[in-house]
Protein backbone atom coordinates (compact mmCIF):
# COMPACT_ATOMS: atom_id res chain seq x y z
CA UNK A 1 0.00 0.00 0.00
CA UNK A 2 1.88 3.42 -1.37
CA UNK A 3 -0.57 5.07 1.52
CA UNK A 4 1.69 4.25 3.91
CA UNK A 5 4.90 4.82 2.46
CA UNK A 6 7.52 7.74 3.58
CA UNK A 7 8.13 9.01 0.18
CA UNK A 8 9.98 11.49 1.23
CA UNK A 9 11.92 13.46 -1.18
CA UNK A 10 14.58 12.49 -1.58
CA UNK A 11 14.68 9.46 0.43
CA UNK A 12 16.42 9.90 3.90
CA UNK A 13 18.12 6.61 5.05
CA UNK A 14 19.02 5.81 8.17
CA UNK A 15 21.62 7.48 9.67
CA UNK A 16 25.08 5.73 10.05
CA UNK A 17 28.44 6.28 11.28
CA UNK A 18 31.87 5.52 9.85
CA UNK A 19 33.71 2.74 11.80
CA UNK A 20 37.11 2.45 12.67
CA UNK A 21 37.86 -0.73 10.50
CA UNK A 22 37.16 1.70 7.56
CA UNK A 23 39.91 4.28 8.28
CA UNK A 24 42.78 3.83 5.57
CA UNK A 25 46.15 4.69 5.98
CA UNK A 26 45.18 8.07 4.92
CA UNK A 27 42.80 8.65 7.95
CA UNK A 28 39.86 9.27 6.29
CA UNK A 29 37.37 6.33 5.40
CA UNK A 30 38.29 4.43 2.40
CA UNK A 31 36.97 4.23 -0.88
CA UNK A 32 35.53 0.72 -0.42
CA UNK A 33 33.49 1.53 2.51
CA UNK A 34 31.77 4.33 0.47
CA UNK A 35 30.08 1.89 -1.43
CA UNK A 36 28.99 -0.42 1.91
CA UNK A 37 27.39 3.04 3.35
CA UNK A 38 25.58 3.48 -0.71
CA UNK A 39 24.37 0.19 -0.91
CA UNK A 40 22.99 0.35 2.75
CA UNK A 41 21.01 3.48 1.45
CA UNK A 42 19.79 0.92 -1.62
CA UNK A 43 18.63 -1.32 0.85
CA UNK A 44 16.63 0.87 2.63
CA UNK A 45 14.65 1.75 -0.58
CA UNK A 46 14.36 -1.92 -1.50
CA UNK A 47 13.05 -3.00 1.94
CA UNK A 48 10.34 -0.14 1.43
CA UNK A 49 9.62 -1.65 -1.86
CA UNK A 50 9.22 -4.60 -0.58
CA UNK A 51 12.39 -6.12 -2.49
CA UNK A 52 14.43 -6.45 0.26
CA UNK A 53 16.52 -8.63 2.29
CA UNK A 54 13.12 -10.80 3.35
CA UNK A 55 11.98 -11.00 -0.12
CA UNK A 56 15.38 -12.16 -1.55
CA UNK A 57 15.22 -15.36 1.40
CA UNK A 58 12.33 -16.04 -0.36
CA UNK A 59 14.38 -17.12 -3.44
CA UNK A 60 11.58 -15.81 -5.85
CA UNK A 61 13.83 -13.02 -6.48
CA UNK A 62 16.42 -10.33 -5.97
CA UNK A 63 17.99 -7.16 -7.43
CA UNK A 64 21.32 -6.88 -8.67
CA UNK A 65 23.55 -4.11 -9.15
CA UNK A 66 24.16 -3.52 -13.21
CA UNK A 67 26.24 -0.25 -12.98
CA UNK A 68 27.78 2.11 -10.24
CA UNK A 69 29.56 6.08 -10.60
CA UNK A 70 30.33 7.20 -6.97
CA UNK A 71 32.11 11.05 -6.81
CA UNK A 72 34.43 11.18 -3.57
CA UNK A 73 33.87 15.39 -2.73
CA UNK A 74 34.90 15.47 0.71
CA UNK A 75 36.50 13.32 3.49
CA UNK A 76 35.00 11.67 5.96
CA UNK A 77 36.30 10.29 9.28
CA UNK A 78 36.61 7.96 12.22
CA UNK A 79 33.09 8.70 13.54
CA UNK A 80 31.37 10.44 11.49
CA UNK A 81 27.61 10.53 11.28
CA UNK A 82 26.35 9.76 7.84
CA UNK A 83 22.99 10.84 6.14
CA UNK A 84 22.19 9.48 2.85
CA UNK A 85 19.58 11.44 0.51
CA UNK A 86 18.21 8.75 -2.21
CA UNK A 87 16.24 10.05 -5.23
CA UNK A 88 15.02 7.88 -8.10
CA UNK A 89 15.94 8.71 -11.36
CA UNK A 90 13.93 6.74 -13.87
CA UNK A 91 12.45 3.05 -13.99
CA UNK A 92 11.14 0.52 -16.04
CA UNK A 93 9.92 -3.03 -15.51
CA UNK A 94 13.03 -4.35 -14.67
CA UNK A 95 15.51 -1.65 -14.10
CA UNK A 96 15.58 1.31 -11.24
CA UNK A 97 17.94 4.03 -12.06
CA UNK A 98 18.40 6.38 -8.87
CA UNK A 99 21.19 8.63 -6.85
CA UNK A 100 22.11 9.27 -3.53
CA UNK A 101 24.13 12.18 -1.87
CA UNK A 102 26.31 11.32 1.47
CA UNK A 103 26.08 14.18 3.49
CA UNK A 104 28.51 14.79 7.17
CA UNK A 105 24.86 14.46 9.33
CA UNK A 106 26.40 17.16 11.40
CA UNK A 107 28.07 19.90 9.55
CA UNK A 108 25.85 19.09 6.51
CA UNK A 109 28.91 19.21 3.94
CA UNK A 110 28.10 16.61 0.68
CA UNK A 111 31.27 14.03 1.07
CA UNK A 112 29.77 12.02 -1.91
CA UNK A 113 27.14 10.87 -4.74
CA UNK A 114 26.27 7.83 -5.99
CA UNK A 115 24.67 6.93 -9.51
CA UNK A 116 22.57 3.49 -9.97
CA UNK A 117 21.04 1.28 -11.85
CA UNK A 118 19.90 -2.25 -10.58
CA UNK A 119 17.73 -4.43 -12.25
CA UNK A 120 15.87 -7.40 -10.96
CA UNK A 121 16.17 -10.63 -10.80
CA UNK A 122 14.04 -14.13 -11.00
CA UNK A 123 16.43 -15.99 -8.46
CA UNK A 124 15.28 -19.60 -10.36
CA UNK A 125 16.52 -18.57 -13.67
CA UNK A 126 18.84 -16.17 -12.94
CA UNK A 127 17.71 -13.86 -15.78
CA UNK A 128 16.31 -10.53 -15.73
CA UNK A 129 12.26 -10.52 -14.93
CA UNK A 130 9.68 -7.55 -14.02
CA UNK A 131 9.75 -6.62 -10.58
CA UNK A 132 6.42 -7.95 -8.88
CA UNK A 133 3.35 -5.72 -9.34
CA UNK A 134 2.97 -4.01 -5.56
CA UNK A 135 6.52 -3.08 -6.21
CA UNK A 136 6.16 -1.45 -9.20
CA UNK A 137 2.82 0.40 -7.85
CA UNK A 138 5.26 1.76 -4.81
CA UNK A 139 8.25 2.49 -7.39
CA UNK A 140 5.78 4.58 -9.54
CA UNK A 141 4.70 6.42 -6.08
CA UNK A 142 8.31 7.13 -5.44
CA UNK A 143 9.16 8.39 -9.02
CA UNK A 144 6.16 10.41 -9.01
CA UNK A 145 6.98 11.75 -5.45
CA UNK A 146 10.36 12.16 -6.70
CA UNK A 147 9.73 13.89 -10.32
CA UNK A 148 10.33 17.54 -9.24
CA UNK A 149 13.21 17.05 -7.38
CA UNK A 150 15.75 18.79 -9.06
CA UNK A 151 18.27 16.52 -11.26
CA UNK A 152 21.83 16.75 -9.31
CA UNK A 153 24.61 17.67 -11.55
CA UNK A 154 26.88 14.76 -11.33
CA UNK A 155 24.18 12.87 -12.95
CA UNK A 156 25.21 11.01 -16.26
CA UNK A 157 29.13 12.55 -15.85
CA UNK A 158 31.19 10.78 -17.65
CA UNK A 159 35.10 10.38 -16.09
CA UNK A 160 37.94 11.46 -18.26
CA UNK A 161 40.57 14.28 -17.51
CA UNK A 162 39.91 17.09 -19.30
CA UNK A 163 42.09 18.66 -21.88
CA UNK A 164 42.68 22.06 -22.70
CA UNK A 165 42.11 23.53 -25.79
CA UNK A 166 44.26 25.61 -27.73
Amino acid sequence: MTDTLDLGAPLICPTQQVEEAWIDYNGHMNMAFYNVVFDRGVDHLFDMIGIGADYAEGGVGSCFTLEVHVSYIQEVGRGDPLRVELQMLDYDSKRLHFFEQMYHATEGYLAATSEQISMHVDMQSRRSAPFPQPAMAKIAAIMDAHRGLERPPQVGHVIAIPRKSG
